[in-house]
């Protein structure tokens, strides 16, 4: 957002420039929005570059992501980098934004960069636009349309980020000139004008301009690497992202109950049909700096904190972990008929599973790591096991095949939907693809949504029980829908889990549920800062 400030600059100072002569210079290190998208060439690689920048903005160190995954209970670390044993701390603490606050770089960077990428978008899909009504083109109308939809889908991905993590922020679409600084919008104006620029995306994809002449669909691969996706799965690839927006963004459970889910199942029975991979690969400039890389460095970066992990165990071991104040908790031995988890009845059989300690068998996410990387931590983050399933991205120099977003996301998303209209068949169809593919049974078709799914003796979910919470018991359709859709998304793709846990109401009590404009920007806008306000109340799970 300074970048808008500093535009509107540059233009006080070409105005200044008409009036003196000494001032008339040509200053080739400030942004010249004109000069930047004048030609055919210089367009298109403007927004064919915008796949890297949002892919790696995602998966970066600092960034609100990363603390999002510690508040979530998706991951826990014990270091001070990035935020992250600030974020783990229980009693939880608010979003410090007072000038110089210990994490003011991790929550000032998605906001920078979303908001940059969004102008950068807007201004070229403007430029686009103008070089077509002139009569230029960038080689046929099928290769302005596919630039143009990409355009779209950019913008409205960079807008819909914004509105998952932040209270408020400026929106910014083709409509607003480039020097033009928006005002902040609340979140459900961002959210609003996100799912338009999906919309958009979605329609111009659709355009007869889409197949007229050459270079149109599919996209060239570099654009998102290792993808050319065909026309029909750019439009399930926008309406994927449409439906995770849409839920994503409620704050409260009763926001979450009033998403449209007749839009959301629409858009998540039309979206994709298979994992949405982007192929990560350093030399070609595709990262995820933080999800296949840094979190696996042993010495209390990563592990899994047993609050939602736990609800895999079918041993006792869960219940008495509750059981137990959450200070004293300790690691315990996940036993478990899911395949993803490592399989055995002791931690020595669990370990011999992965010699590697890295390189995990076929459909294993989790590792029960060497007992010499244990580090002690703190209570609820005690634990033995590390999610380990980008292991041979790690061990591969990080090349390899990274989902962005997963069919089961999407498909948890209409489940969710189906059981908040009360089609609880096509929900549990659903559920069960995930859950009979890792070793789970069927949960047939439940009499009601309360009842409970399986034997008890062996269910998975297993879910804390009020009003103590310190028993389980198994979980009804939707507790089972949250389970896969946990499991099929950790460490994937963007404040999943944070959005998710937020909507359900399922936060450790205190958590942040919203970050604040940063500091930064209050400043460049001449406005007072303030923090972070919201914080979730005791939830489903009494955590």
């Amino acid at each position: 957002m300074r970048k808008h400030l500093y535009l509107s600059g540059v233009a006080m100072a070409l105005g200044l420039g008409a009036c003196a002569d000494s001032l008339n210079v040509v200053n080739k290190n400030n942004p010249d929005v004109a000069r930047a998208y004048s030609t055919p060439a210089g367009i298109e690689s403007v927004i064919s570059g915008l796949g890297v920048q949002v892919n790696n903005v995602q998966r970066a160190t600092e960034s609100v992501n990363t603390q999002a995954k510690i508040l979530a209970g998706e991951g826990y670390a014990s270091v001070a980098n990035f935020g992250m044993a600030a974020r783990a701390a229980i009693p939880r603490s608010a979003i410090n934004n007072e000038l110089g606050n210990d994490q003011q770089i991790g929550n000032l960077a998605n906001f920078n960069s979303f908001s940059r990428f969004s102008r950068t978008a807007a201004n070229a899909l403007i430029a686009l636009d103008a070089l077509v009504k002139g009569g230029g083109t960038l080689g046929s109308p099928a290769q302005n349309t596919r630039a143009r939809a990409f355009g779209f889908l950019m913008l409205g991905q960079s807008l819909g980020n914004l509105a998952l993590a932040y209270d408020s922020a400026a929106v910014v679409t083709p409509a607003v000139p480039s020097s033009e600084v928006p005002a902040l919008s609340s979140y459900r104006d961002v959210s609003r004008a996100a799912l338009a620029m999906l919309d958009t995306a979605i329609a111009v994809a659709n355009s007869a301009d889409a197949t007229t002449g050459a270079n149109g669909f599919p996209l060239p691969n570099t654009w998102i690497n290792g993808v050319a996706l065909t026309q029909a799965n750019f439009v399930r690839l926008a309406r994927s992202y449409k439906a995770r927006i849409r839920a994503g963004v409620a704050r409260t459970t009763a926001e979450r109950a009033a998403v449209d889910w007749a839009a959301v199942i629409a858009d998540a029975t039309n979206g994709v049909t298979a994992d949405h991979f982007v192929s990560l690969s350093p030399s070609s400039g595709w990262t995820a700096v933080y999800d296949a890389n840094q979190s696996y460095v042993p010495g209390g970066w990563h592990a899994m904190p047993m609050f939602y992990y736990g609800m895999a165990d079918i041993s006792g071991q869960y219940d008495a972990w509750l059981a137990t104040p959450i200070g004293s908790r300790r690691a315990f031995l996940v036993t478990t008929p899911d395949r993803r988890w490592p399989q055995g009845n002791n931690r020595a059989v669990q370990q011999a599973e992965a010699p590697s300690s890295v390189l995990l068998p076929a459909g294993r996410y989790v590792r029960n790591r060497p007992t010499g990387e244990d580090v002690p931590l703190l209570g609820p983050g005690d634990s033995f096991y590390d999610h380990r399933r980008w292991g041979s991205i790690f061990v591969n120099s990080q090349v390899g095949n990274y989902v962005d977003l997963s069919k089961t996301e999407i498909d948890m998303l209409a489940a969710e939907g189906y059981i908040r209209t009360g089609n609880l068949a096509a929900a549990a169809a659903l559920i069960d693809i995930s859950r009979i593919r890792n070793g789970l049974p069927s949960i047939g078709v439940p009499a009601s949504a309360t009842a409970p799914i399986g034997n008890i003796a062996d269910c998975v979910p297993r879910v804390p029980q009020g009003p103590s919470f310190t028993t389980t018991a198994c979980g009804n359709i939707l507790e089972a829908m949250k389970y896969e859709k946990r499991m099929e998304t950790s460490f994937t793709g963007y404040m999943i889990w944070f959005a998710d846990n937020r909507g359900w109401g399922d936060l450790v009590e205190g958590t942040p549920t919203e970050w604040p404009v940063p500091y930064q920007e209050m400043q460049a806008r001449q406005r007072p800062y303030y923090n972070g306000p919201s914080r979730a109340g005791k939830g489903t799970y009494g955590f």
